[in-house]
């Protein structure tokens, strides 16, 4: 299994945007659907959003909708998410992880990394 790092957490106050950052290697990138999951305390982890390999297809929880959005970068075997309008029911620690496809993503294969902490303010 691939290792993910994840990065670009912090302390902010509602209404404000984060962009956190997730690291991988190209073994673990190349044809994988990519996506972000987030896990807030005493609850399960959740899935937030998701893209394609081709980068054409996307999806996300309902709730970040219209706020979140997914991006990669296919040379940097990153994936990127971009978070505004962030509420104190966002915080929690935001992973990432792959899949062979999209809609396999709610399943992912790799190892979960170590997560990066959100916490939004009221």
């Amino acid at each position: 299994q691939e290792r993910l790092v994840e990065s670009g957490g912090g302390l902010v106050q509602a209404g404000g945007s984060l962009n956190l950052s997730c690291a991988t290697s190209a073994r673990a990138f190349a044809g994988s659907a990519v996506g972000w999951f987030r896990q807030a305390p005493g609850k399960d982890r959740e899935f937030v959003a998701a893209m394609s390999w081709g980068g054409g297809r996307t999806r996300y929880a309902d709730s970040v909708k219209g706020r979140f959005t997914i991006s990669k970068d296919n040379a940097k075997y990153m994936v990127f998410l971009q978070m505004n309008n962030l509420t104190p029911e966002d915080t929690a620690v935001y992973y990432c992880n792959l899949a062979p496809a999209l809609g396999m993503i709610t399943s992912p294969r790799e190892k979960w990394g170590q997560g990066t902490q959100v916490t939004v303010s009221s």
